[in-house]
This record gives structure tokens, sequence and C-alpha cells, in this order.
């Protein structure tokens, strides 16, 4: 890649029978990173054809197949399309099927090797992911819970060397400059992620929090751990894990030199977050962070990888296959994904890969 060109950001639609195709397309028109960075859409071009030309409200954008390799500048009033495998005259709008996973893996994959190619440099700077659905993805033999653990195997790693975070930008509904949320565990059942709970992987996931926030506010940010038990365990009234998992991990941030606080209780930490008390929070599982941060502002929020190599941003909702076709889907949050990821570019963050406490505490003070 030409280091003097503006940064490739490279978008995918995620499960083509979603709504994934009508946001990549509205976020096409309405962002307004093309001036920073050159933007593809790596998808099958007839499916993106067929979305301008079905969907109302689609706007009337001329498309272009380009090479990976193509460098012209990316604008509001063209579609430019690096081509994927498709799945076109299987995949019916609407309708969860193995076609339509296997077809959102396909493109996932082509971007990949745009991404990190196994010779060359890479073609691209950051990856932006429209919504997967789960059940067609494995329907398409695949056994992947999602982006995350599908990117992280890419890269030749466990599915727990990424975490899942969820990024807030400024907004209705809270004050402060955003708000970050990174899960110490990842996409499975409540009681696999709670017997997967350790003060290394709290502490990893604080890890990686810091530097993403570090790259998104350009200051040192400040973190709160939430507690796994109601009010915060009590004292060790309705559990221990406070003491015996959470807080040690607190610790290790601290001495690390990072700005962290906690245990707190979940059902009031979020409500500090809103009001600006702290920038990030440390959640235990997938809907303690997930369900308040979709409160305060789902169509707004994103989804960011940390722990791998790369820079990953995708949205926050899933395929709304029953809205496909309408023109109701909102694409605010394809739109913020694609700032974050030109934002996270710009930073030089990478991915936000573990390293060691001495090394992040060094960055953050």
């Amino acid at each position: 890649m030409d280091h003097n060109l503006k940064p490739t950001i490279l978008v995918t639609c995620g499960d083509p029978a979603g709504i994934g195709p009508e946001v990549v397309i509205a976020s096409w028109v309405r962002t307004t990173v093309h001036g920073r960075a050159r933007l593809r859409v790596v998808a099958d071009p007839d499916t993106m054809a067929g979305t301008l030309a079905r969907v109302p409200g689609m706007p009337a954008l001329p498309l272009d197949v380009v090479p990976a390799d193509d460098d012209r500048p990316s604008a509001p009033g063209r579609l430019l399309v690096v081509a994927a495998p498709g799945e076109r005259g299987r995949v019916v709008p609407g309708v969860e099927s193995a076609a339509g996973g296997a077809a959102a893996v396909a493109a996932l994959a082509t971007a990949w090797t745009l991404l990190a190619p196994v010779d060359g440099p890479p073609h691209a700077a950051a990856l932006v992911t429209g919504p997967l659905h789960k059940g067609a993805l494995h329907a398409a033999g695949h056994d992947v819970p999602g982006h995350t653990e599908w990117l992280a195997r890419a890269c030749g790693l466990p599915d727990d060397a990424a975490s899942m975070s969820l990024w807030l930008p400024p907004g209705p509904g809270t004050t402060g400059d955003g708000i970050a949320v990174v899960h110490a565990t990842l996409h499975e059942s409540l009681v696999t992620a709670l017997a997967r709970l350790s003060t290394a992987r709290i502490t990893a996931a604080g890890l990686r929090l810091a530097p993403l926030l570090v790259a998104l506010l350009g200051r040192r940010p400040r973190l709160a751990f939430a507690a796994l038990n109601p009010h915060g365990g009590e004292g060790g009234l309705f559990g221990d894990e406070e003491r015996r998992l959470i807080a040690p991990a607190v610790a290790a941030l601290v001495a690390a030199g990072c700005d962290a606080t906690g245990p707190w209780p979940a059902d009031t930490l979020f409500q500090r977050a809103a009001a600006g008390l702290c920038d990030g929070v440390v959640a235990l599982y997938h809907d303690q962070g997930h369900i308040p941060i979709k409160l305060l502002g789902m169509h707004r929020a994103v989804n960011i990888t940390l722990g791998l190599p790369v820079v990953r941003t995708s949205v926050a909702h899933g395929t709304a296959f029953d809205i496909v076709g309408t023109g109701r889907a909102d694409p605010s949050s394809m739109v913020a994904a694609i700032a974050a990821a030109v934002r996270l570019v710009e930073a030089g963050w990478r991915g936000g890969v573990s390293r060691a406490a001495e090394d992040v505490g060094a960055q953050l003070m």
C-alpha cells in the first residue's frame, strides 16, 4: 500500500439477506470521511446493484467494480466495489439461509486477503463489517459465533485473544466525550462466560480498552470495572467474585499506570458513565455491557475488536430480517463505524494487541 495515499477502508455487508447492503449504501452517501480515506465495499456486485434497484429510498448511485489495488479516491456519488464471491439467486432478502451465511464469510475472507495478505504489503488499513446472522453462519458450516472469533482464528490466535468492545460516540443521553465498554468474555452462554471469568481475563480486557480510549480521546482515560453480583456482592453476602477476581484486576491496571476504579455495582455504573464520570467500562459478560449501551444509543454505537493486530469496527445491530427491503434500515451505526475506523487509523492504533503492563503504563502516563 502506498502510504502517500489516503488509507483504504474496506467495508463488508455481513449477511447479504439482511439490512447490511442497505446500510452500507446509505452510509456511503452520508459519511464525511471520503476526504480523509478511500472507501471500498467488498461484496458481490450483483447484490449491491440489486439493492440499489430494489429498496425504496436508495440513492441513484452508479456502481464501479474496481480491482483491489485501484488507487482512485472515493466519493459519495459513485459506489466502488471490490468483487467477492456471491450467491445470487440463492440468497432471498429477509430470509435466513446457508447461502447468506456462505456469502457473508466469502466477502469477509476476500477482505481479509486484502487487509493481511500472505505476501506483499496490505491493500487496506482497516475493516468495517455489517451484521452477521449466527444461524446462517452455522447453516453454512462455519462454527464461529461471529466476526470477532473469525478474525482471531484468521490471525492464528485462539478466540479469547480478542475482546469485544462497544464505542458510543458523544450524543443525546450522554455527557462527556463518549463511552467505551469492553467485555471480559465473548459470544457464549452466560453459564460458560461466568465459568471462564478470571482475574487474567478481566485484566487483559482492561489493558486492551485503555489504548483504544487513548486513540479515540487523545488523553488518559478513566476506566471503571463492573461488579458481577447485585450491589457489588454486598461485602461477600452475594458472592465473592468482586474481592477474589475483579479487585485484583483493578489493582493490576492501577499498577500499569491506568486511572482505574471499581468494582462498581453494575446497576448504577452505566448511569455514572452516561454522566461523563468515566470514559470506559470493563463489563464481565455480553449483556452486562451491551444492554445499557444500546439503551443509551443503539443506532450510533460501534463494535470495535480489541486484541488483534488489525483495525476492525462494525455496526452494533443485527441483520433485521423483518425490515429488509422496506427502506427503514437506519445507517447511523454504520456511519459511526466507518468514522471510528478512520479515526483509529489516523491515530496509529493497531487493534490494541496485548502487551506488558508496564508498556501500557508508559503509554498512558
